[in-house]
């Protein structure tokens, strides 16, 4: 269903419009654009989120890292050579 939407831009709203319109798009299609370009991107981050959250509360894969970074630091030369 089609909704419309009426919206009041400030000066740097202005400008990203411009940019966004810069392909040749009229202020609606470049609306349309940039809201699903930004859809996207905040999937992406939210999906981003909840694997960091997923990897952190993960006890077995901490221990991992925590083994791998010591035989690391083992690896570094002695400062006395």
């Amino acid at each position: 269903m089609a909704r419309s939407l009426h919206v009041r831009l400030d000066d740097a709203s202005v400008a990203a419009l411009d940019v966004v319109r810069a392909d040749g798009l009229t202020d609606s299609e470049a609306v349309r654009t940039a809201l699903r370009e930004t859809a996207a991107r905040r999937r992406v981050r939210s999906a981003i989120r909840e694997e960091v959250q997923r990897v952190a509360a993960d006890e077995s894969d901490r221990e991992e890292m925590r083994i791998i970074r010591e035989q690391m630091a083992e690896l570094v030369p002695s400062a006395n050579i």
